[in-house]
């Protein structure tokens, strides 16, 4: 597998948000959203074998892994990954952009699958058969740039009633979308989600990499 980086840090979002996190970042992706803020990992990387990328881990006292990226489905061997982490203990999270088939995945995986709104300018190469793939532990994050972001996630949720069935988490582009404004969207709006920032951009700088 081609790999950009290995870190130990603490989880900045999802519901796990806060928790000591092994991140295994893989390089390459088929999306260029306008907001990514980890381009670095478009290209370049190291080869590593499955065995080498488990003994690295071992190194860290922890047994919360998330495969990342880039686009970590673009990896042939990431489900096999993904697996053996697995069998020996680890709680795996996947994050992931949400264009390719996660049907290839070990079902134990909890998958943080990004919905792409049409800020990203990548909202048509959402994969919507993914839908009927996640499970309940699983999570699907909206990445808000702006109130037609905010409207469309709103509108999604709403037709496919994805607040009954999935963990659900409103995520503002740092730096972009006003966290007060979208604050008072969802409670005047009741919407069913998780409000969340990148905490690791608060406790470091927010360029800062292998954190």
């Amino acid at each position: 597998m081609r790999i950009t980086e290995i870190f130990y840090s603490i989880q900045g979002e999802s519901s796990f948000t806060g928790m000591p996190c092994i991140f295994i970042r893989t390089t390459g992706c088929n999306l260029r959203c306008v907001w990514c803020d980890t381009a670095y990992a478009f290209y370049g990387g190291a080869e590593m074998s499955l065995e080498g990328i488990i003994a690295k881990i071992k190194e860290y006292p922890c047994k919360l892994v998330e495969l990342t990226g880039g686009e970590p489905m673009l990896q042939r061997e990431m489900p096999e990954l993904a697996r053996r982490l697995l069998d020996r203990g680890y709680t795996v999270l996947m994050e992931t952009g949400g264009s390719l088939d996660l049907s290839k995945l070990d079902p134990r995986v909890i998958k943080i699958m990004d919905l792409k709104c049409p800020g990203s300018g990548e909202h048509e190469k959402n994969y919507w058969p993914n839908l009927d793939i996640l499970q309940p532990h699983d999570q699907i994050k909206f990445v808000l740039k702006d109130r037609v972001d905010y409207e469309w996630a709103c509108t999604v949720i709403r037709e496919r009633e994805l607040d009954r069935r999935f963990h659900l988490l409103f995520s503002p582009v740092h730096g972009g979308l006003d966290l007060q404004q979208l604050a008072s969207w969802m409670l005047k709006d009741g919407v069913n989600a998780r409000f969340q920032i990148q905490l690791h951009k608060y406790i470091w700088h927010p360029e800062t990499r292998g954190v």
